[in-house]
C-alpha cells in the first residue's frame, strides 16, 4: 500500500509540473506576440523608410494619396511606352544589322550631270555632258525676269529668262560651287549649299513633267530675294529638242 501511495503522489506532482510548464509556455508566447504586435504597430505609425524599400510609404494625407494614384496611372502608360521603344530598337537592330546589310548604300550612277555656279545675284548652269558644234560646253546664265517684262501667266519674283531643262525619270546630278548661297526647290525636295572652294552635289529625279520654282535659301546680301530659279521637267524627246536648239 505504501508503494502504491507514493507512486500516486509522484504522478500527481508530475502532472502539476507539466501543467505549470504549459501555462508558462502559453504566457511566454502571449508576451512575445504582444511585443511583436507593438513593434509592428510602431513601424506602421512611424512610417519610417526601410532598407531596400520599393514604392511609396502608406499615405496619411489626401494630397499624397493623389500623388500615389497619379504615379500608378502614369506608370501603366510608361511601361507600355518602354516596351514599345525597346521592341522597336530591337527590331531595327536585328533587321538592319551589319551581317544582314553589309552595304548600306551603293553609289548611284547618274544619267546626266548639271554643274552650276551661284553669283551675286544670279545663277550659271552648264550641261557638262554635251558640247556645242564648236566644242564648247553648253552653258548659260539665269536671271530673274523684271516685273516690267513679265508676260501673262508668269510669276513675279519667280520666273527666270532661262530655265534648267531636265528629262523626267532620269537621275540627274547637280554640282554646285562658288559664292555662299543655297539652291532650294521645295517641290523637288531640293536644297543644297554652295561654298567657295568646295564642290557640293545632290541627286535629282523628277517623276512628272512641269515647272518647279525655287529661290536662294541663304541670306546672301541685298538682292537675296531677287535671284529665283526654275527647273522644267520634260519628256526625253523634248529634252533632246531643247539641246538641239542651244
Amino acid at each position: 500500500m505504501n508503494i502504491i501511495l507514493i507512486f500516486r503522489v509522484k504522478k500527481k506532482r508530475i502532472k502539476k509540473r507539466r501543467l505549470k510548464n504549459k501555462k508558462k509556455m502559453i504566457y511566454n508566447l502571449i508576451n512575445k506576440g504582444f511585443d511583436l504586435n507593438v513593434l509592428f504597430l510602431n513601424k506602421i505609425l512611424n512610417d519610417a523608410p526601410e532598407p531596400w524599400q520599393i514604392g511609396f510609404q502608406d499615405s496619411a494625407a489626401p494630397g499624397f494619396t493623389g500623388i500615389v494614384e497619379l504615379h500608378n496611372t502614369l506608370f501603366f502608360y510608361i511601361v507600355i511606352i518602354c516596351i514599345s521603344v525597346f521592341w522597336i530598337l530591337g527590331t531595327i537592330t536585328y533587321t538592319y544589322s551589319y551581317n544582314k546589310n553589309p552595304i548600306a548604300h551603293k553609289y548611284l550612277n547618274h544619267g546626266k550631270n548639271v554643274p552650276f555656279q551661284k553669283h551675286q545675284w544670279y545663277w550659271s548652269f552648264e550641261y557638262s555632258d554635251y558640247v556645242t558644234e564648236s566644242g564648247d560646253p553648253i552653258e548659260f546664265d539665269s536671271y530673274m525676269i523684271p516685273e516690267s517684262d513679265l508676260e501673262l501667266g508668269q510669276f513675279r519674283l519667280l520666273d527666270v529668262d532661262n530655265r534648267v531643262v531636265v528629262p523626267v525619270d532620269t537621275h540627274i546630278r547637280l554640282i554646285v560651287t562658288d559664292v555662299i548661297h543655297d539652291y532650294a526647290i521645295p517641290s523637288l525636295g531640293l536644297k543644297i549649299d554652295a561654298c567657295p572652294g568646295r564642290l557640293n552635289q545632290v541627286s535629282l529625279l523628277t517623276e512628272r513633267t512641269g515647272v518647279f520654282y525655287g529661290q536662294c535659301s541663304e541670306i546672301c546680301g541685298v538682292y537675296h530675294g531677287f535671284m529665283p530659279t526654275a527647273i522644267e521637267a520634260v519628256s526625253v524627246e523634248n529634252y533632246l529638242s531643247f539641246l538641239d536648239s542651244l
